[in-house]
């Protein structure tokens, strides 16, 4: 077998980047008071709204189920009551 010489690979140099801590370039957002503004709307007046539609029909719906549920309660007492008899 003959032996084949490789030429001497010569280093890569690499360039490395200085990599500095930064201090944060941004100050710090100063405290300001809360401002207040003005409503569009005064709070002692009401407007029907879709979200008023929404929230009464989730209503009639809560009462109703809520009815519903006391008259199946009513009835297994009552039934309760007779077989306990």
């Amino acid at each position: 077998m003959v032996a084949k010489k490789t030429a001497a690979k010569k280093p890569v140099k690499t360039t490395r980047k200085k990599v500095s801590k930064k201090t944060s370039s941004k100050k710090a957002a100063q405290m300001q008071s809360f401002r207040v503004y003005k409503d569009a709307q005064p709070f002692t007046q009401a407007r029907l709204s879709r979200q008023t539609a929404y929230w009464s029909v989730l209503l009639i719906f809560i009462i109703i189920t809520q009815l519903w549920i006391l008259k199946i309660q009513m009835d297994i007492a009552e039934v309760t009551l007779l077989i306990a008899n």
